[in-house]
């Protein structure tokens, strides 16, 4: 089974392992010789901090370490979205449009906002 608290512990990491090496990778690229190889040189870079930053700022292991440089590097922000459901799918699109549609048409409805600053997203537990 999947443990989903690990995976959202680590990519909360990759989160703020990734603010750090968008920076020095933006700071450190004009060392790169042709623009072909950033991408290989942002890939070495963020499983190199990645793991340093993981292994100093919590107690996982070193092949989840790695994982979080890996997860940096792919854009642990949107991961982190798109498993949380933070986007809506398709046909939640398409729904919101097709009843957007309909409002817009009555001129006497009104829109509620629901959403509530007190929503919790997530936990992360030190031991």
């Amino acid at each position: 089974m999947l443990d989903w608290s690990l995976l959202q512990n680590l990519l909360i990491i990759a989160i703020a392992c990734s603010s750090i090496t968008v920076i020095f990778i933006q700071k450190t690229k004009k060392f790169c010789r042709n623009s072909h190889c950033i991408p290989g040189y942002g890939l070495l870079v963020n499983l190199i901090l990645g793991f340093c930053f993981s292994q100093t700022f919590s107690n996982i292991d070193y092949i989840k370490s790695i994982w979080v440089g890996l997860f940096s590097f792919l854009g642990a922000d949107t991961i982190y979205r798109n498993l949380e459901g933070k986007l809506p799918s398709y046909t939640d699109l398409t729904a919101n449009k097709n009843s957007n549609s309909n409002t817009s048409d009555n001129p006497d409805s009104s829109s509620v906002n629901n959403s509530s600053d007190d929503d919790v997203i997530g936990e992360i537990t030190y031991e």
